[in-house]
């Protein structure tokens, strides 16, 4: 399966909106929108993102766009964010998809946010160098309520020889 990103199109976000809407998808991230089936809202959404300095990518697999990929925020607190479509997930592609985000966009550290019980995203995070910083209790807009949250980080690029163990 080839995995490759590409520059977000209009014709991506209504993909992007349904992927939003499955139940199972929104419990798992938790830290959704409010209100994901409000479009006005997620067209402003991605208004605000594609006109900053936000790094939107649509994921494809074998052609077909399964997801979003992006590096956001302002210097020094960036974020990675990424969203597989439910079917497509346990196939490697939020990984493969991270990796070739995380080539393009080298700046370092970046941060990334996860439920502590995704343990599936937690994983992805971990494959690609990102480590615990600090557990933190957030609200979680599709789960209604407070739950655990861990912050991770990746740091600079070794620039030693050292062993890494392998």
């Amino acid at each position: 399966m080839e995995i490759v990103l590409r520059e977000v199109r209009d014709r991506d976000l209504p993909v992007f909106f349904r992927q939003l809407n499955d139940p199972e998808a929104l419990w798992m991230a938790a830290f959704g929108p409010k209100d994901p089936a409000d479009r006005a809202a997620f067209e402003a959404h991605w208004a605000r993102i594609r006109s900053s300095s936000a790094v939107p990518r649509a994921v494809l697999a074998d052609g077909e766009v399964v997801g979003s990929a992006a590096v956001y925020g302002e210097p020094g607190e960036r974020e990675v964010t990424y969203w597989i479509e439910r079917a497509h997930w346990g196939r490697g592609i939020a990984t493969a998809a991270l990796r070739a985000l995380l080539a393009e966009v080298p700046e370092r550290p970046l941060y990334a946010r996860a439920a502590a019980d995704n343990a599936g995203s937690l994983r992805v995070l971990e494959k690609c160098g990102f480590r615990e910083s600090v557990r933190v209790r957030g609200f979680a807009n599709a789960r209604d309520a407070e739950i655990d949250e861990v912050v991770l980080t990746l740091g600079p690029r070794s620039t030693g020889s050292g062993s890494d163990g392998s």
